[in-house]
């Protein structure tokens, strides 16, 4: 790969509707982005979001991470097309670990039978008293152990229908009060709480996860006072050396408030990249996209020690696609199977229910 193709690697970038416009074809082809991202405002029939994802795959010229958010409950981009999916909350509720497994197992079902490789789950944050009113359902317990044994089983059962999982918001949102999709969080916990409760979840859960989202949160008492997601102590030194993780870094949306309040998209991608991040995501803006990969292709023919992170990520990208992402075209399901899915969740769903 020359330069330019190195850059596109690193993005992950969202659409703006259920087909692509002439524009996002252009763009498409200039970037070659190493991932898309599908949201409820791309979404309709399932052969329309099967012809989106191959449209999208062809103009790149790639394979793509073909991402959605699907976590159940309250952030559940296919809860119109097929069913709603009970959240996190409710699956943990029941206390069985065969509901958990389950849980990973529909919600892989569900992204292979669309065309989706990648689910953006599951939410590994700690459910404690300061995030309640943020997190809600998307969290199931202020308990590492009981976090993390939900997950482990979730992410067995994606992984059972070849779908790759993304572990986040590291290093946790639970001491947040603040939604990051508006304003940084600033989470006032010592490092000691941070390493011992909220951090552990992500060290237990490390060595099973193939990606990792990184917040757009502020943890003041740690050596870095701004965001997460553009920290090099908590990416470089604590994620990757302490921790281990060896999988692909990637950031939260871009556009959220969290990190745009705090500096330019610009800053944020270089600074993302340098802290250690592989891939940002850029979930709708098209300017904001070409913003982030003009400034990543820029810093990198200027800066020879930045050049050398863009290619040691889109490296770490292009061997995780080859070894572990479903790179085949997607297959369109059938009527029948989409119904007999939108079945099996329903059923589902009523199982869980208190």
């Amino acid at each position: 790969m020359n330069l330019r193709q190195q850059v596109g690697q690193l993005i992950i970038a969202g659409v703006e509707g259920p087909e692509l416009t002439s524009l996002e074809r252009a763009w498409l082809k200039l970037i070659q982005p190493g991932g898309v991202i599908l949201f409820r405002r791309n979404i309709e029939q399932a052969p329309q979001v099967t012809a989106l994802l191959r449209e999208a795959m062809e103009i790149a010229g790639s394979p793509l991470i073909r991402g959605v958010d699907l976590e159940g409950g309250l952030v559940d981009r296919l809860r119109d097309l097929i069913a709603p999916m009970p959240s996190a909350a409710a699956v943990f509720s029941t206390g069985k670990r065969s509901n958990f497994l389950k849980h990973g197992t529909l919600i892989g079902q569900e992204c292979r039978a669309l065309g989706f490789n990648v689910a953006l789950a599951p939410v590994l944050d700690l459910a404690l008293p300061a995030a309640a009113a943020v997190m809600r359902t998307r969290v199931v317990s202020a308990k590492p152990k009981d976090v993390a044994e939900y997950a482990a089983a979730f992410l067995e059962g994606l992984h059972s229908e070849r779908v790759l999982g993304c572990g986040k918001h590291f290093p946790g949102l639970g001491g947040g009060k603040l939604d990051s999709h508006v304003a940084m969080p600033r989470i006032d916990r010592t490092w000691k709480e941070l390493w011992e409760q909220d951090i552990s979840v992500f060290r237990t859960l490390a060595p099973k996860l193939r990606m990792m989202m990184v917040a757009h949160a502020a943890y003041p008492q740690t050596r870095d006072t701004g965001p997460a997601s553009i920290s090099s102590f908590l990416i470089s030194t604590v994620l990757r050396k302490r921790l281990g993780f060896a999988g692909l870094v990637v950031s939260d949306d871009m556009e959220m408030g969290g990190i745009l309040t705090q500096v330019s998209m610009e800053e944020a991608a270089v600074k993302a990249v340098l802290a250690g991040t592989d891939v940002v995501e850029i979930c709708k803006d098209p300017a904001l996209v070409l913003c982030a990969y003009e400034a990543l292709l820029r810093e990198a023919e200027r800066s020879s020690a930045f050049r050398k992170r863009v290619e040691a990520a889109a490296r770490r990208v292009t061997e995780h696609k080859r070894r572990y992402l479903d790179a085949a075209s997607p297959r369109v399901a059938s009527a029948s199977q989409i119904e007999r899915l939108r079945t099996r969740v329903k059923r589902f769903a009523e199982e869980v229910a208190p």
